[in-house]
């Protein structure tokens, strides 16, 4: 497993330190905020669609954990790959990164269930599901890129094109 110290950067494509890049928003926000607004329409559907076919039973709110958890996984894959493949559309990292995953997650819902555990005397239940949810969708960001580096490595074991 690579070291914190290897990982790739986050945003591969955007280096803060070239004005040009700084300004991205500031030329394009139309379309930006377009590709994100649609993006987040696809995902808020597919959120609504998961908690609807996993309704939570009992205290713990299962369905918004799974949500984010798989959210978070999802995220990692997509920083993996798109940190390695060719420069794509500038629109691809807005309308699935912020857009859909970042409709798909719903931590506003985590933080809502987690003070109405609290407030309905659930403490124990609150306090397990807030740090819960937090180390686990962290452990899925990792595992995200871990899992595509993996898949990117055994591809190319096989004969396959390279992605780095």
């Amino acid at each position: 497993m690579p070291s914190v110290h290897s990982l790739d950067p986050v945003d591969p494509d955007v280096d803060l330190h070239v004005p040009l890049d700084r300004m991205e928003l500031v030329r394009h926000h139309a379309s930006v905020l377009a590709a994100i607004a649609s993006g987040g329409a696809v995902g808020a559907m597919a959120r609504q669609l998961v908690g609807e076919t996993w309704s939570t039973s009992g205290s713990f709110p299962w369905s918004t954990f799974l949500i984010n958890v798989s959210g978070s996984l999802l995220i990692g894959m997509l920083i993996a790959v798109l940190g390695k493949l060719p420069p794509q559309h500038r629109l691809v990292r807005p309308f699935l990164g912020v857009g859909v995953l970042g409709g798909f997650t719903t931590f506003s819902t985590y933080a809502v269930q987690s003070h109405d555990l609290v407030t309905s005397g659930h403490r124990l239940v609150a306090l397990v599901y807030l740090v819960g949810t937090v180390l686990a969708a962290l452990l899925a960001v990792v595992a995200g890129v871990v899992l595509v580096r993996r898949v990117a490595t055994a591809w190319q074991g096989t004969g396959g094109r390279s992605l780095t």
